[in-house]
């Protein structure tokens, strides 16, 4: 059974040529979730060779930009292509006005419906659940409301040992308060925009550093370690991800087009 990561963006704000911003999609034993979706999301879906009309969820974490300017993009191109299946939207609940909005505006009425789940900041909140997999969302630390999410299988297959985890912590500032949500998770992504030497300019805009992020790994529990949300300054991420290991060894790069499998 599946269980995996594509990472489409793993850039913060600006694009590069190399790396977009933030969306992952992830397949859960053939539940499909679209997780954050930049601009330029659905050219990296189509880049990637991703089916991407069974897309079924889509998770927002918060309202800025580099994380749901591509949505009304991908919203519409559904619209475009006579998608019938219900999109479920889960984000910050004025998401669904700004949606709302843009599409009157462009005279758009979807022919497909689309149901919006207002994500709630207290404590770790169920958001799916079916006979697969399991979706929490929970807050992080940044300065607008914004959330992570912990997904966890729900079956266990008899020739796997142990159900499957993975948290998603996208924009967030160091805090130990997200450990009891995401401990012991098999595979932990945590923002890493900037490396150690610009801890202040990462506390400031309510960031993390590699060191903070595998130490957030380390206390945590976790198998492995995802690291994403790169500053465009950082040309090579090499310097990044040996930072970072030197406190949590298993720590990876979240690099444009990687496949994770748990």
């Amino acid at each position: 059974m599946i269980f995996s990561v594509t990472i489409l963006g793993s850039n913060s704000a600006i694009p590069t040529l190399q790396r977009n911003p933030s969306a992952q999609l992830l397949n859960v034993n053939e539940r499909i979730f679209l997780v954050d979706c930049a601009e330029g999301t659905q050219l990296q879906l189509r880049k990637y060779r991703i089916h991407f009309q069974r897309i079924r969820h889509i998770m927002i974490s918060h309202l800025h930009g580099d994380h749901y300017f591509g949505l009304l993009g991908l919203l519409t191109t559904f619209h475009l292509l006579g998608r019938k299946d219900e999109i479920h939207l889960y984000a910050p609940p004025e998401l669904e006005e700004i949606v709302r909005i843009q599409l009157e505006a462009s005279l758009t009425r979807l022919i497909y419906p689309v149901t919006f789940h207002p994500l709630v900041a207290d404590g770790i909140q169920p958001i799916f659940d079916d006979e697969r997999v399991t979706v929490h969302s929970f807050p992080l630390l940044h300065s607008v409301p914004t959330f992570g999410f912990v997904f966890r299988e729900k079956i266990k297959i008899r020739k796997i040992p142990a159900t499957r985890s993975y948290a998603y912590c996208s924009d967030t500032a160091y805090t130990e308060g997200i450990i009891p949500y995401i401990q012991q998770v098999d595979l932990l992504y945590h923002e890493a925009t900037f490396m150690q030497d610009m801890a202040e300019v990462a506390a400031e805009k309510l960031h993390s550093t590699t060191v903070e992020a595998a130490t957030c790994a380390l206390k945590s529990r976790v198998k492995k370690l995802l690291i994403g949300h790169f500053s465009a300054r950082y040309e090579d991420l090499q310097p990044l991800l040996d930072e970072a290991r030197k406190i949590f060894p298993e720590t990876y790069l979240a690099e444009d087009g990687e496949i994770f499998n748990l």
